[in-house]
C-alpha cells in the first residue's frame, strides 16, 4: 500500500507547509523503510501466497510492523524531527510515521502482532482488505485522491498570482507521483 501512505503525506503537506515534503514521504514509509535491513539479515520476511502482487504477500514483520514497534519507530521519528523543526513538526511526523501501522491495520491480512518479536504469541492483527483487490484498490484511491486533491488547493491557496503556473506544475507532478505509485501497487 504505498500509493495510500504517500496520499496521507500529501494532505498532511497541505496543512503543515513547514515541513519538507520528502520528511513526510519518508515519515509514511518509515516502517518500510526499517524492514529492509530486519529483511536482509533474515529477522523479517515476505512470502508469496498465489500469484502477483505485493497484496499477495504474507509479510512478517514482526518488529518493525508490531504495535509496540511502530510506536517506538514513531516516537523515534517524533524525536528526530522536533530536534529540527521544533516539538509541533516532531509531533506531526511522529503521528504521520504511525499512520503507516493504522493503515496497513486495515488493509493487511491478519500478520502484525502487537508485541515484537510476537512475544507471548498474541492473535495476530489484519483487517484483511487486500482479500478484495477491487475494495482495497479503491480504499487506496480515495487516500491518493484525497491527498492530490488537499495538496493542489494548498499549492494554489499559497501561491501568488505570479506563481501560479508554478503551483498547477506542482500540484500536476504530485498527482503524477500518486498516481504512479498507485501503479506500484496494482502491477506489482
Amino acid at each position: 500500500m504505498f500509493a495510500g501512505h504517500f496520499g496521507v503525506a500529501a494532505a498532511v503537506k497541505s496543512k503543515t507547509p513547514e515541513l519538507p515534503l520528502w520528511s513526510l514521504l519518508v515519515s509514511t514509509q518509515l516502517l518500510d523503510i526499517a524492514f529492509i535491513p530486519f529483511n536482509l539479515g533474515g529477522i523479517e520476511s515476505m512470502e508469496p501466497i498465489g500469484e502477483g502482487g505485493y497484496a499477495k504477500m504474507m509479510i512478517f514483520a514482526f518488529y518493525t510492523h508490531s504495535f509496540i514497534g511502530a510506536m517506538l519507530l514513531s516516537i523515534l521519528a517524533e524525536f528526530l524531527a522536533g530536534r529540527y523543526w521544533g516539538k509541533r513538526s516532531g509531533v506531526i511526523i511522529g503521528v504521520v510515521a504511525f499512520s503507516h501501522w493504522v493503515l496497513d491495520l486495515i488493509v493487511h491480512r491478519p500478520d502484525l502482532p502487537i508485541l515484537p518479536g510476537n512475544a507471548g504469541d498474541l492473535p495476530l492483527l489484519g483487517l484483511g482488505l487486500w482479500n478484495s483487490f477491487f475494495v482495497s484498490f479503491l480504499f487506496e484511491l480515495l487516500l491518493i485522491t484525497a491527498g492530490a486533491i488537499l495538496y493542489f488547493r494548498h499549492l494554489l491557496q499559497a501561491s501568488d498570482p505570479a506563481h501560479k503556473g508554478k503551483a498547477i506544475l506542482a500540484g500536476c507532478i504530485m498527482t503524477v507521483f500518486l498516481l504512479l505509485s498507485l501503479g506500484i501497487d496494482v502491477f506489482s
